[in-house]
């Protein structure tokens, strides 16, 4: 339960009315500067609910906390001018109204926007607009994080791509990355002198035996949007094969894309795999009896983070 103070609602003909008076409400735009830039309402001043400075900005447009003030967001369905109001009730601003529907409501009402761009800066995209072309990895910026556990205890560590690529094609989207083995590292053991000897245990015959296959391969087949996926939730089933140990095996686990900026593709994703499908055994009491303090769980979590160039 939100422990604010109940806040008023106001639809955009109540507001458009209430703007044209002359004790005119202070009309605060709760989102971003870059979006506030694009569009907002005419009039209205801009204190993003993002920042951390919100109420600091507020102090400073608003220093008699006995104002009427009027908030608005993007649209019905999202809580920034909800959020918005609720901080400024539990600072002690007594007069806070919502504008019901937020800009969305406003620009359907037919009221006049502002702006640099206000015809399209309404939409927001709830999935990633990924650009058809050829992507290439960044090596330096991505990384493969693992957690391997036994009963007593857990051990981390990363892992270093040698090469990937992904191409995005109106069919669909496909790509390849080669993980070098030999780049393992420990995070769980630094500054111990076990440290070398379970790099090594690892390297080894009894793991991925890398002597004989330096390298793991993960082959994307295809990317299957997520239904009901947003930018900060997993938008895509990555469906491929993972050839490891000289075992070629489909692999399948939710991931989330994003584009940067600059246009670059990002991608996260967190889960785990049973390291058996492949034949690394070494500690499983499905393959051997009497192990002991040789127990080594089957499942191993993976996060990993991939940046294009």
């Amino acid at each position: 339960m939100d422990p604010s103070p109940a806040f008023d609602r106001i639809s955009a003909r109540e507001l458009d009315k209430s703007l044209r008076q002359e004790d005119a409400p202070l009309l605060v735009d709760s989102l971003s500067d870059d979006h506030f830039q694009q569009v907002h309402l005419p009039g209205a001043q801009n204190a993003c609910v993002f920042q951390v400075t919100f109420l600091n900005r507020m102090a400073e447009l608003a220093p008699e906390k006995g104002i009427f003030i009027v908030v608005y967001g993007s649209r019905a369905e999202t809580r920034d001018a909800e959020t918005a109001a609720g901080k400024l009730m539990r600072a002690g601003y007594t007069r806070v109204a919502v504008l019901e529907g937020g800009l969305a409501a406003w620009q359907a009402a037919g009221y006049p926007l502002e702006g640099e761009a206000p015809e399209d800066a309404v939409a927001s995209p709830t999935a990633p607009v990924i650009e058809r072309r050829h992507y290439r990895i960044d090596k330096a910026n991505s990384i493969i994080q693992w957690v391997g556990r036994n009963p007593n205890t857990h051990h981390t560590g990363r892992l270093r791509l040698s090469e990937g690529f992904m191409d995005v094609r109106a069919e669909g989207i496909a790509g390849r990355f080669v993980i070098d083995l030999a780049s393992i590292e420990n995070t769980s053991l630094e500054g111990d002198e076990n440290q070398p000897i379970l790099i090594a245990h690892l390297l080894s015959d009894d793991f991925f035996w890398a002597d004989l296959f330096p390298t793991a391969v993960f082959s994307i087949e295809r990317l299957d949007p997520i239904a009901g996926g947003h930018l900060t939730t997993p938008n895509y089933t990555v469906v491929g094969l993972l050839e490891m140990t000289g075992v070629r095996a489909p692999l399948t686990f939710p991931a989330t894309l994003a584009v940067l900026p600059d246009k670059r593709l990002a991608a996260e994703a967190h889960f785990d795999f049973d390291r058996t499908r492949w034949n690394i055994i070494y500690g499983s009491s499905r393959f051997f009896d009497h192990l002991g303090m040789h127990v080594v769980f089957d499942l191993i979590s993976v996060q990993l983070k991939l940046v294009s160039l």
